[in-house]
This record gives C-alpha cells, structure tokens and sequence, in this order.
C-alpha cells in the first residue's frame, strides 16, 4: 500500500492531536508545527514532515530509510 505525499491539514491535526480550530488558525498565523502548503484554499502536510516531526523513519522512493542510500 502506498501512501499519499501530502495530506489533508485535518489529518496531520488528528496525528499531532491538534483540533480542527486551532491547527487551521496555526496553519493562516504560520505556527503550525510543522511547514504547511496552500494550495488554493486547502491546506496540506507533506508525509516526509509530518513523518520527521513525530519522528517516524521517512522512507525514500528506494527503500532507504531517512534518506539514506542503501548500502550494495
């Protein structure tokens, strides 16, 4: 299963535990904790913040973990 790139600002406000209000006046003051896109009138987290934030390994698009090149 893959997951998105980005998501929705009301997801990323459940996995931080943020209330809607709150996470959406974080998001227009830019305090949100962590970088939110806008894209018209929605707002988005990307997976590779929200996953660096809450300190789950970010997985790269070749398996490696964080980043990090896989050894040969």
């Amino acid at each position: 299963m893959t997951l998105p790139v980005s998501f929705p600002l009301e997801t990323a406000n459940r996995a931080l535990g943020v209330g809607r209000t709150q996470g959406y006046f974080m998001a227009k003051a830019g305090t949100y904790p962590v970088r939110v896109r806008q894209l018209g009138r929605a707002y988005r987290v990307t997976r590779y913040d929200l996953w660096g934030y809450l300190g789950l390994p970010v997985v790269a698009p070749d398996g490696a973990a964080n980043g990090e090149a896989m050894a040969a």
